[in-house]
């Protein structure tokens, strides 16, 4: 894998988890219908939840801190009103996306925080 050079990526710090969701909702819709994966870190002790996604051949971090770590596994996010919760598992809705939060354990990456 390459490494991320810092002048390719841009950083978007978000104002709430909701606002960050509907970068998942709206990737989801697009053409090629990828989810993007919702990562979890503890950076310089603050819980940050973000998302990788491209453009223009660069890395695009969107993300938000939290003031606690998630305590479930996975975000039930509903489509059609972008309503969201917290859950331990997949469920049955179809009308939901149900993202995995992907726990990081360590990273190169250097949040401007």
């Amino acid at each position: 894998m390459s490494q991320i050079k810092e002048r390719f990526t841009t950083f978007l710090q978000y104002e709430s988890l909701e606002d960050l969701l509907k970068v998942i909702v709206y990737s989801a819709q697009s053409a090629l219908g990828l989810t993007p994966m919702l990562y979890y870190i503890n950076y310089s002790n603050q819980e940050i939840l973000f998302i990788l996604t491209g453009a223009g051949g660069g890395i695009i971090i969107n993300y938000i801190v939290q003031t606690e770590k998630p305590s479930k596994k996975f975000i039930e996010l509903k489509r059609l009103s972008g309503e969201f919760s917290f859950v331990d598992n997949i469920g049955t809705d179809t009308q939901s996306l149900y993202v995995p939060i992907i726990k990081i354990r360590n990273s190169t990456l250097k949040f401007p925080i």
